[in-house]
């Protein structure tokens, strides 16, 4: 079987599953088609979507810094590539780097993206991994030893882990680059629950259009015939959790099929799409002290709105700046 056999068999399989639970819901990484993709970086740029432009000030304000954490010729493994603007940033600020692997689920941003970078950084070693890194995935061989390994997860999508799955997930970061490797990861910090919901349900409806692309993506790859209009973006604020839920709600009863296998909706009842779990500083850094992972420095904005972290495996020697 084909990868990409592979990968509409695992999609199939993905969307029955959720749609057939008492709550319905549907994975947050098939929003990454290629609109999807198109989508989430128009939502980058919405006055309400305060998250981008405010790492991209700790970026600019502390590139400098982090790259004295992380050290000469180091190997960069990104998870969630897009389009790389806070990368450049970092990559900018960084001494030689000298490998990177930017993992990402839809192929043809990561393409477009790893093609950039190849021409503004010619003398970096540019190896993109088309993969969910949502599950472990294997690093491409380097070649010979050089620099440290350094994993950078940015834009808060640490959030759309349950807290459970968070930890383990950094567990596995830690576990990928080692007791000499670092993790530079960014996480969204608690806020007033309008600032939350407007940043996931703008006025001008891009966010509600991104949503909904994940119906349209069913019915185009899957055979599905949603009917968009049925369905309404809601979002949450679940104080309970400590996150943003965004829902499908369904307007009128109807019974939608997908690939053989109808479904029914009651009016009123939702599609929980995803989680975007918000974190104080304290309790961020207590996760990942039970992943093994110790705080060696924080950044954050003048608001407190976000912060961008830099750990290292617990125990291992430190390289100070």
């Amino acid at each position: 079987m084909s990868a990409a056999s592979q990968a509409s068999k695992d999609f199939l399989a993905d969307v029955l599953e959720g749609l057939g639970e008492s709550q319905k819901t549907l994975p947050c990484k098939y929003f990454y088609d290629a609109r999807g993709s198109e989508l989430f970086e128009a939502i980058c740029e919405l006055d309400e979507y305060y998250l981008t432009r405010t790492e991209l000030a700790i970026m600019e304000a502390h590139g400098s810094e982090m790259a004295d954490w992380i050290g000469r010729d180091a190997i960069l493994i990104e998870y969630g590539n897009g389009t790389s603007r806070k990368t450049r940033l970092l990559l900018d600020a960084l001494d030689r780097p000298a490998v990177y692997v930017p993992i990402d689920i839809s192929p043809e941003p990561l393409a477009a993206s790893a093609e950039g970078l190849r021409k503004t950084f010619p003398e970096l070693e540019v190896l993109p991994l088309c993969a969910d890194y949502s599950a472990p995935v294997a690093v491409p061989q380097v070649g010979p030893a050089r620099g440290r390994r350094i994993v950078y997860f940015p834009g808060s999508s640490i959030g759309n882990f349950p807290p459970s799955d968070a930890k383990a997930f950094l567990d596995r970061m830690g576990e990928q680059v080692g007791p000499r490797g670092g993790v530079l990861v960014g996480a969204d910090l608690k806020k007033e629950a309008a600032v939350l919901e407007r940043a996931y349900d703008d006025a001008r409806g891009v966010t509600a259009d991104f949503n909904r692309n994940l119906l349209r993506r069913i019915n185009r790859e899957l055979g599905g015939d949603f009917r968009e209009g049925d369905f309404r973006h809601e979002a949450r604020w679940n104080a309970r959790h400590g996150r943003v839920e965004m829902h499908l709600v369904c307007t009128e009863a109807c019974v939608v099929e997908i690939a053989g296998t109808q479904i029914r909706f009651d009016a009123g009842e939702s599609i929980h799409t995803e989680n975007s779990y918000k974190y104080d500083v304290e309790g961020f850094e207590a996760l990942a002290a039970e992943a093994g992972l110790e705080r060696r420095d924080r950044w954050s904005d003048p608001g407190d709105l976000f912060s961008v972290y830099y750990f290292e495996v617990a125990g291992a020697t430190s390289r100070h700046p």
